[in-house]
């Protein structure tokens, strides 16, 4: 190998626009990496076996850059840096460390984590070997991840067009590439658990006949696993520990993609994007740009921590801040972390073609020397800029940090996960009837938080609001908050009815990991029960039944809701409420469920069809009280189980447990939708509102007592009329009933 040594006569004469490979057709340009404290950065160029360095000669504001030529697509290179070794300070640069390229469109190949990935020594566990880091000397270009020049205009996209669903039409569909079709039996064998199995029609019909406009992807960029699962024989299967913001995971492409290289695991990640979007389906990234695969003080060195580890980690008195619970953060207030984000996203969305993000820990990527910053920098710039201001973004809004939960707290146009939303209606459904059933104490939960959930939580989305603004007029809207049940951390919605308590022995941390606020009910038996007996069978449906109910609560709410894959059928981890290291069937979707007694495909198909005939139920401003005179858009009424207005006292009663909530049809000659919900362990008659609400004839649509939950004419509740003038029906025990009446009364007098 030889380091090319300086010339001032061929030092260009002005620096390249920003960092990153720059080059023609013919392989000309320029390359540049920020590294502000290093004393110098070698290019390094892999061909072959054969490692060439080149010194870049010139630096300007902590750029290194030089001109580079013969740097075609398939190129791989790397960086080494020189400068100092001072732990203490936080300086670890060694030359011995071959380094990923921040801005590298592709990376050549997937790699564990190796000893040799370590800038300082380490032994047979990856620990330190000595008290006192002692740099390594071992060449880690030999086992190194290497950047890869890509052709970012070899991909034939075909007219592919965004689908742009409008927010309020939105249902997400949370999946993993490799999880969602390693199980698939219509896909082929080859494609299974691949980008290209997850843009294959067996998965696209199943997706649009469900309903869902958008699939919100586990974290796709090149990642690589932590110490601690390396010493444990696990991986990072989430890939929440991100090595490279711009290449793809090479390990979810197809064997034939990986062996092609890097330009061809690019092109399978498009045109997965471009047969999801063929169908109709956008394609959300989960992103993590609050830290990386290089963890804290005692991680590896792969890219930014060797290039300038003061300048991307948020570092003080050389000690890491760590408010992502992963070791370290990347600090937000650097200008250069700043670029690197806003190129990444950039990136995927004019090169990828991707319609959104959802930000991992995004309070973490808010913070300054003060705290949490609603309008931080790095969220303004993400806001404004022309580029991103036109595709989805989602906030994780909390990180581990001090006053980390900030949900509601972020301004449009962000939206956010809404984990009240879930904890509410776990409550609801499973915390409050299990406690209830073991105390036999009636006075425990209450409809209030249920009702504030339903109506898009504007107790949470409004308070960024100017004071006195009318939540009618709110800078927020109902579908800020995405509401959703289960997510890829914590329990299935299946393992939701049927254990108490965790079970993540297969982890390897004794149980110590997970959450234990599950607010689950295993309906009186932990884990599976005997099939075939009469009370297996008894909980089995008391638990499809809760299932039912719940999935219901989500699509009928105000708000965005997220499915969770397969949990449509009844999905199960096996008890496990924190699978990110189970690459398994533990954590991958099972198929065979889609046709089993515990299905509830059939459900969530009737309620997204649902959600798109009612058009109230997919509001785009906060709900008022409803005006029985002139019932209108954007309005809603609550009822008791006796069909009476609720009070002040009612909603602060926990011995209620049952809810009527009335969305007003939008538009003269719609229809009016009654939402029943029953917490109640027992079948009650229950009286529908009575004048001067909407009368007539209303029909039951939809009944989750039911094991599909659609209503046909021979499965029709019967509304009865009674001697007082008031019609009643028999509501179900622990179920969801969605009735609709024409809207035929005073529809002259409508609001406009």
């Amino acid at each position: 190998m030889h380091v090319h040594p300086t010339s001032s006569s061929d030092i260009p004469a002005g620096p390249p626009s920003g960092p990153g490979l720059r080059v023609d057709r013919s392989g000309r340009g320029t390359f540049a990496v920020v590294a502000p404290r290093a004393e110098a950065v070698d290019l390094c160029v892999r061909r072959g076996s054969a490692e060439t360095r080149h010194r870049l000669r010139r630096v300007d504001g902590g750029l290194h850059w030089d001109q580079v030529e013969d740097m075609l697509p398939g190129t791989e290179y790397g960086l080494r840096v020189h400068g100092r070794w001072d732990p203490a300070s936080g300086q670890l640069a060694n030359p011995a460390m071959l380094l990923l390229d921040p801005y590298a469109r592709g990376i050549s190949h997937a790699s564990p984590l190796l000893s040799t990935m370590f800038p300082h020594e380490v032994d047979a566990m990856l620990e330190p070997a000595s008290d006192v880091l002692v740099p390594s000397t071992v060449d880690s270009g030999p086992s190194a991840v290497w950047s890869v020049h890509l052709d970012d205009d070899a991909f034939d996209w075909q007219d592919d067009a965004p689908p742009r669903t409008p927010w309020t039409d939105t249902v997400l569909y949370e999946a993993h590439v490799k999880g969602t079709t390693a199980r698939h039996p219509r896909v082929p064998a080859a494609q299974r658990g691949t980008y290209a199995g997850l843009g294959h029609r067996a998965v696209t019909d199943h997706l649009r006949e469900l309903g869902v406009t958008a699939v919100e992807l586990l974290p796709v960029h090149a990642a690589m696993d932590e110490a601690h699962l390396t010493r444990l024989g696990l991986t990072n299967y989430w890939g929440y520990s991100t090595l490279s913001f711009f290449a793809p995971n090479p390990a979810y492409a197809t064997a034939a993609a990986q062996r092609a290289g890097a330009q061809a695991v690019l092109d399978e990640v498009r045109a997965m994007v471009r047969s999801l979007h063929a169908a109709g389906l956008e394609v959300i990234l989960d992103v993590v740009y609050n830290h990386t695969a290089e963890g804290g003080a005692l991680g590896p060195s792969l890219s930014l921590r060797g290039l300038d580890n003061a300048e991307y980690y948020w570092l003080a008195d050389g000690a890491f801040l760590d408010v992502t619970g992963t070791g370290g953060t990347l600090d937000p207030r650097s200008m250069h972390v700043m670029d690197l984000v806003l190129a990444s996203l950039r990136y995927w969305v004019q090169e990828v073609h991707v319609d959104g993000f959802r930000f991992d820990l995004a309070t973490a990527l808010a913070r300054d020397d003060s705290g949490f910053r609603a309008d931080h920098p790095l969220l303004r710039a993400i806001s404004t800029d022309p580029v991103l201001r036109e595709v989805k973004l989602i906030a994780e809004p909390w990180d581990v940090g001090s006053y980390g939960w900030r949900t509601g707290g972020f301004l449009p146009p962000f939206a956010e996960w809404n984990d009240a939303f879930r904890n509410d209606a776990r409550s609801f459904w499973l915390a409050h009837p299990r406690e209830r059933a073991a105390s036999g104490d009636p006075a425990i939960g209450g409809v209030r938080d249920l009702a504030t959930r339903l109506a898009g939580s504007s107790d949470l989305f409004t308070c960024q609001d100017p004071p006195g603004l009318p939540r009618s007029r709110s800078l927020r809207s109902p579908w800020a908050s995405v509401n959703y049940l289960t997510a890829h951390d914590g329990f299935t919605l299946a393992d939701l009815t049927d254990y108490d308590r965790k079970h993540n022995e297969a982890n390897g941390e004794d149980g110590r990991d997970g959450t234990d606020d599950n607010r689950s009910w295993n309906h009186g038996h932990e884990g599976p029960v005997t099939p075939g007996t009469p009370e297996g069978e008894e909980i089995l449906a008391r638990r499809r039944r809760t299932r039912r109910a719940m999935l219901a609560t989500l699509l009928l709410a105000s708000g965005t809701p997220m499915i969770t894959a397969g949990d449509e059928f009844s999905r199960t981890q096996q008890g496990n409420n924190n699978a990110y290291c189970q690459d398994n069937e533990i954590s991958w979707t099972d198929w065979s469920l889609a046709a089993g007694a515990d299905s509830h495909i059939g459900t969530v198909r009737a309620l997204t069809r649902l959600r798109r005939e009612l058009p109230q139920l997919r509001s785009a401003a906060f709900p008022r009280p409803a005006d029985p005179a002139r019932p209108g858009p954007d309005q809603v009424a609550w009822f008791s189980l006796q069909g009476e207005v609720l009070s002040h006292e009612d909603w602060f009663d926990p011995r209620r447990h049952v809810l009527q909530m009335l969305r007003p049809a939008p538009d003269p000659g719609g229809r009016h939708a009654l939402v029943l919900l029953s917490g109640a362990d027992r079948d009650l008659e229950l009286t529908l509102p009575g004048a001067p609400w909407p009368q007539g004839a209303w029909t039951v649509v939809l009944d989750t007592s039911r094991e599909d939950s659609e209503v046909d004419a021979a499965g029709q509740r019967e509304v009865v009329l009674g001697d007082d003038g008031r019609r009643r029906l028999l509501l179900p025990a622990r179920s969801v009933l969605v009735l609709v009446i024409e809207d035929t009364e005073g529809a002259s007098e409508r609001l406009p």
